[in-house]
């Protein structure tokens, strides 16, 4: 596993992190076990980046990956997010009272007095983007944590808040099939030496050897109600998908791996972090970091996956709540 450097503070992470939100059984049926296996299996992989959130399985995630930290002891570097309310009703939340209650429950589930990188989960468009920095910042002041990011948010959004004190990382979905970072925010990223950590750069499961079945969703999973995953769209973005999963296998590596490793050839500062329940999925992509693709290789994936070819917009009305819009 190759490593790359978080933020601006110099901090060596593995190029690809763990997203722990499928562990809590989001996208299908799981248990500790076989959790903690799959904790294991990035860890011994060479994964020292995991990255969780307060709201994943009402905090479940964090529990896991502390009983992982208690029972094995390992050296691991964790990103956590806060910042989405759930009761009594559900909203967002950034303010210095709620952050700071939500950053001590955190540490206490996760068993740690000290997480590398803390994330607003979504911003509280109300509030000033300054003020939350400075509620951010009184945390790094305290030991707390090492650095601050920002979930979802626009270039404009990161330009304001880095003035104030510098961002570690900025996470947003990403992907062959979800590309809006590249009108301005990878670039913005760049310029201000912010690292961007793409989640669900596998697609939600779609960008892999066995893609995702509509059958075999069932609440929670956000995808029963995306319009990707919904006829006709999804018989139409199923069609394109094996023209580039026989790409990759003409080219020696499975769908996930060439999925992947085409983010990492997006930059050296951008960190993605696929999400899965099983250590049998994760071996499917975790050797991406080792893979440099040719520039004849990104054109013939250009040309197999344009920009924009996806059928279906990567949330429906109702879900898309709290990401910024700036195109």
């Amino acid at each position: 596993m190759k490593i790359r450097k978080l933020g601006n503070e110099g901090l060596n992470v593995s190029a690809i992190g763990f997203g722990a939100m499928s562990i809590t059984g989001f996208f299908g049926p799981t248990d500790d076990k076989t959790s903690q296996k799959c904790l294991a299996s990035a860890y011994d992989n060479g994964i020292d980046f995991f990255d969780t959130a307060d709201v994943y399985g009402s905090g479940s995630s964090e529990k896991l990956i502390g009983q992982f930290l208690k029972e094995t002891k390992a050296k691991i570097k964790i990103a956590t997010k806060s910042g989405i309310q759930t009761e009594p009703i559900r909203q967002f939340n950034n303010s210095n009272e709620y952050l700071s209650d939500s950053l001590d429950k955190s540490l206490h589930r996760l068993g740690v007095d000290y997480v590398d990188l803390f994330y607003i989960h979504r911003r509280e468009a109300s509030r000033p983007i300054e003020e939350v920095v400075e509620t951010l910042t009184g945390f790094i002041k305290s030991g707390k944590i090492g650095g601050y990011g920002l979930s979802e948010v626009s270039p404009t959004t990161l330009r304001r808040a880095h003035k104030i004190h510098p961002c570690m990382a900025v996470q947003n979905e990403y992907s062959l099939w979800s590309r809006l970072p590249d009108l301005g925010l990878i670039r913005t990223c760049a310029e201000l030496n912010v690292s961007f950590v793409p989640f669900s750069p596998l697609g939600r499961g779609m960008l892999t050897d066995q893609p995702a079945k509509r059958e075999n969703m069932a609440s929670p999973d956000l995808r029963i109600n995306n319009p990707r995953f919904m006829e006709p769209n999804l018989s139409d973005n199923l069609a394109i998908l094996k023209d580039f999963r026989s790409w990759a296998s003409d080219n020696k590596m499975t769908t996930a791996t060439a999925a992947l490793a085409w983010v990492l050839n997006r930059g050296q500062h951008l960190i993605p972090i696929p999400a899965t329940r099983t250590s049998e999925h994760l071996m499917e992509w975790v050797n991406a970091s080792e893979i440099t693709l040719s520039q004849d290789q990104l054109n013939e994936i250009e040309t197999i996956l344009p920009i924009g070819w996806a059928y279906g917009d990567r949330y429906s009305v109702s879900q898309y709540v709290g990401p910024e819009t700036y195109c």
